[in-house]
């Protein structure tokens, strides 16, 4: 009997725990531990933002997005000891032949100089609901949607937040009344997908009025006077500020030897192995250099995606399968990724590509159109419905060869 344990319950440790599941006999252990007991679907944080989602229709029970024989651990990991095969988890220990650590990034708010909770951000549950009151009760000036530093969670959400925000302004009445400025430390939108997307996603900004300023840092905030600081830039005025927070690995990986010099867990691009046999990490954890990229002169890391942690789940997963057998665990991550990125008034548009293409990452969006916005949202209805449900959807999307949304969606 083999002992597989999972840390962290998103995206990355669900898909892991049900291929291992899907694949194993019952002999074998698999034991997920999370500290939260809902899950919560992020990317639909945009439309908790701007109404289109009560928090109940995003939330649902982890346990019922999981196999019936995956043991569910509620609890904080408070340390990792790879070298003695075992964590602690609220104080009680537990050994593992196999370890995948799929912690994600926390938000590091108090590492904003000035911040104070005026400001608000759609990057939390909490934070999408509190700033759909105050849109609701906005009646005009300055909206500041600030990147305040890299790296950050899906590299679209920013952009789809200042587009749905417009188009939310808009159907209010007082579209004419409201400026609305994305600050980003970025050189162009999206520049980890390449230039042909970056140009794109500027393009739209600049149809719909969105002010879209690059290569601004950001120093400190003052909420009193309603003010940005930027290094060696002008300073800015707002009335609304909104903010993608600074990331960080959890405090368990900053104080392991499993942290490179930034905090992230180094991995083997191809099978997510960590520089310890058998100890897996992805998703937002890991940190992959992409092949031929800096920015300005540091190198571009894979983005820190659900798409990704999806992708990678499933090759860790079928690798350890693999080990288990005595087979070669042969299966490699490839880096192929793909986004419906909302642009308000239920049109989206769909980038797809090789992210470790060269001399850059080789991702094209799509025309805009009402099917990727319904492809997004049958993605949701899918991901948070129990897991008996998915197949029969699996099924129909099968049947329909795919045609209902044109993603590749993996059971």
């Amino acid at each position: 009997m083999k002992t597989i344990i999972i840390i962290g319950g998103g995206v990355g440790g669900i898909v892991t725990a049900n291929e291992l599941s899907n694949c194993l006999n019952r002999e074998h252990k698999i034991i997920l531990i999370e500290k939260n007991k809902e899950h919560t679907f992020a990317p639909s944080y945009l439309w908790l933002m701007n109404g289109d989602r009560k928090k109940k229709q995003i939330s649902v029970p982890l346990k019922s997005l999981l196999k019936k024989n995956i043991e569910v651990v509620n609890a904080i990991v408070n340390e990792i000891v790879p070298a003695e095969q075992k964590i602690k988890a609220d104080e009680k220990e537990y050994h593992y032949d196999f370890l995948v650590i799929a912690l994600g990034a926390d938000l590091a708010f108090e590492k904003i100089q000035g911040w104070d909770e005026s400001a608000h951000t759609f990057y939390t549950f909490e934070g999408a609901a509190k700033l759909h009151e105050t849109l609701k009760n906005f009646s005009g000036g300055k909206v500041a949607l600030v990147i305040s530093s890299m790296p950050y969670k899906c590299p679209g959400a920013p952009h789809e937040g200042a587009m749905l925000i417009e188009d939310f302004l808009k159907s209010k009445g007082i579209r004419e009344k409201v400026e609305i400025n994305l600050f980003t430390p970025e050189p162009q939108p999206l520049p980890v997908a390449g230039p042909e997307l970056g140009n794109a996603v500027k393009s739209i900004l600049d149809k719909k009025g969105i002010r879209f300023h690059p290569s601004m840092q950001l120093n400190s905030v003052d909420t009193k006077l309603k003010q940005l600081f930027f290094n060696g830039k002008d300073t800015y005025e707002y009335d609304l500020l909104i903010v993608i927070p600074p990331h960080q690995a959890p405090g368990v990986i900053r104080t392991s030897d499993l942290a490179n010099a930034n905090g992230w867990v180094d991995v083997n691009p191809a099978s997510l192995q960590t520089k310890y046999e058998n100890v897996f990490a992805i998703g937002d954890i890991t940190s992959i250099p992409l092949p031929g990229r800096w920015i300005p002169d540091k190198p571009m890391m894979l983005p820190k995606a659900g798409v990704f942690s999806h992708l990678q789940a499933d090759v860790v997963a079928k690798n350890i399968v693999k080990k288990i057998r005595g087979e070669n665990a042969d299966e490699k991550f490839c880096a192929d990724g793909y986004c419906m990125l909302e642009a308000g008034e239920d049109l989206a548009g769909f980038a797809y590509g090789d992210f470790f293409g060269v001399p850059h990452p080789k991702v094209s969006l799509k025309k805009i159109g009402k099917k990727w916005h319904i492809g997004k949202v049958l993605f949701e209805k899918w991901w948070l419905s129990p897991f008996g449900f998915k197949k029969v959807f699996y099924k129909i999307f099968l049947q329909s060869g795919g045609k209902l949304t044109g993603i590749p969606i993996k059971l």
